[in-house]
């Protein structure tokens, strides 16, 4: 048995369960983080703040659903506790809540009511940290506590899509701090809500790593199991410079190299998690401060476009509404992406592929058990539809030979890979035809559920992707290309 065959067949064999499937389609999703830290104008809170300063007098939860959809965001995180300890829903297991503020409504059912009804996703951020809470740090008690709020959450707010937690671990308000329970608090949430991802310190989905929007070059579903160890997440989580980006040492997580001798693999997707801002609180003072349309928009393809999930916060403010410097910033990105990717310039396209020369040491070529049909034109050209159909290649090369009615101008190509059959595509190249020859004009390595090719504008009517390398035989779901008129 060829070896590298072996390992093919067991990186291959690592696959997304529907919980992760659903979570990759959204694509891009929104944090709201909003508590007293809005208004004592801090990041992080002390939990012995007065709930009465709680007062968004023109608290409207519709606001943020409708200003996020704008954008394109498909769901939402709320912070329903932060490390301060103030709950945002009408809980029964502490005084220091929402229900004790200036404005006593619970918040958490607002947002999932609003979430439905403009037809976002809701889930909740309930920080284990908890620096009001007499029980923190006592072991059982607390998590006895913490467990009573998770069950106030998993069963009075509906369907929820993810719980996210961070690793926050620091000292209550009797100094001590105290062991988390993990596989007691995902027990119950998978109990009570069997169809949301644990994200983060969860088995579901992994943090890139920085809070910047900064993405790896190659990113891998498939890694090491060692990647769920929590306690190296929490430390991570603690010690990261929000604006640098991995170290090296982090950069592969997924190659084959560094694939090759672990015992345990498991499909691990990445979430990008960055502010609009500087801050993830609300501070008046960084009104001035939110990011660029076209940084915004360079993080988007980086990050939907990278085999990965975003996570963009945006705070609400001390009214307690998206403020309007976020709010326009907001609307403008929704119409950048929409008139770059609302329409696919390949309608009407036909596609033909031969497999490429097969590299010296490439196994034999496999018949994958659960392989699509045999790489017909046919078959090939059902994905040009958004749909579950994809094709395969035969050989772990290919090249795929594109040719539009006429010629047009193309800045971007969206790859997908059907990630049902594992992440395979390692290594690939598009080139574009000028006159009589092939010009490249991209050059990649992983795909996964999106990859978000962006070149140089280029007028042609014949595109070639060359599969340069792929663990087995390579899958496709999906390709579109589109034009940026304003680049």
């Amino acid at each position: 048995m060829n070896t590298k065959y072996e390992l093919f067949s067991r990186l291959t064999a690592v696959r997304p369960d529907e919980r992760q499937i659903e979570w990759q389609k959204l694509g891009f999703t929104a944090f709201f983080h909003f508590g007293v830290n809005t208004f004592t104008n801090k990041e992080w809170g002390t939990g012995k703040e007065n709930p009465k300063i709680f007062n968004p007098v023109g608290l409207d939860t519709d606001q943020w659903c409708k200003t996020v959809k704008e954008a394109g965001i498909k769901a939402c995180i709320l912070t329903v506790k932060h490390h301060d300890g103030f709950c945002l829903w009408n809980t029964a297991h502490t005084n220091h809540s929402v229900m004790a503020s200036k404005k006593p409504v619970d918040i958490a059912k607002l947002f999932t009511e609003s979430c439905r009804k403009f037809g976002l996703k809701p889930g909740f951020y309930l920080s284990p940290w908890d620096m009001h809470e007499p029980t923190y740090g006592s072991g059982k008690d607390y998590d006895d506590f913490f467990c009573n709020q998770l069950e106030e959450l998993t069963t009075a707010f509906g369907e929820l899509y993810t719980f996210w937690f961070d690793g926050a671990c620091g000292e209550g308000p009797n100094g001590r701090i105290q062991k988390y329970d993990w596989e007691r608090y995902f027990k119950l949430i998978r109990k009570n809500q069997p169809q949301a991802v644990l994200s983060i310190m969860g088995p579901d989905v992994r943090w890139i790593g920085n809070e910047a929007g900064i993405t790896r070059e190659s990113e891998w579903s498939v890694v090491s199991a060692k990647l769920r160890n929590q306690n190296t997440i929490a430390a991570a989580s603690q010690h990261t410079d929000g604006e640098k980006p991995m170290s090296e040492m982090d950069e592969d997580l997924g190659s084959t190299a560094a694939l090759e001798n672990e015992k345990e693999l498991c499909w691990y997707p990445a979430e990008v998690d960055v502010s609009i801002r500087p801050g993830w609180f609300y501070h008046p003072e960084e009104n001035d401060k939110v990011r660029s349309v076209e940084n915004l928009l360079r993080i988007y393809e980086s990050s939907v476009g990278g085999n990965a999930v975003l996570l963009l916060n945006i705070p609400p403010d001390t009214d307690g509404k998206i403020n309007p410097a976020d709010a326009s910033r907001l609307k403008e990105l929704g119409k950048r992406t929409s008139s770059i990717y609302s329409k696919n310039l390949l309608t009407n396209a036909k596609l033909s592929t031969t497999a490429a020369p097969a590299a010296p040491d490439a196994p034999a070529p496999t018949t994958d058990a659960e392989s699509a049909a045999p790489a017909t034109d046919e078959t090939l050209n059902s994905i040009l539809a958004d749909d579950e159909s994809y094709w395969t290649g035969e050989k772990e090369q290919a090249e795929i030979t594109i040719t539009l009615p006429i010629k047009k101008k193309l800045t971007h190509l969206v790859l997908c890979e059907q990630i049902r059959q594992s992440q395979r595509i390692e290594t690939f190249t598009l080139e574009a035809k000028q006159g009589e020859n092939w010009q490249p004009i991209y050059k990649g390595t992983t795909i996964g559920n999106k990859k978000i090719c962006r070149f140089p504008p280029i007028e042609t009517q014949e595109l070639k992707l060359k599969i340069k390398n792929s663990r087995l035989t390579p899958t496709l779901r999906l390709i579109t290309a589109h034009y940026d008129k304003q680049e």
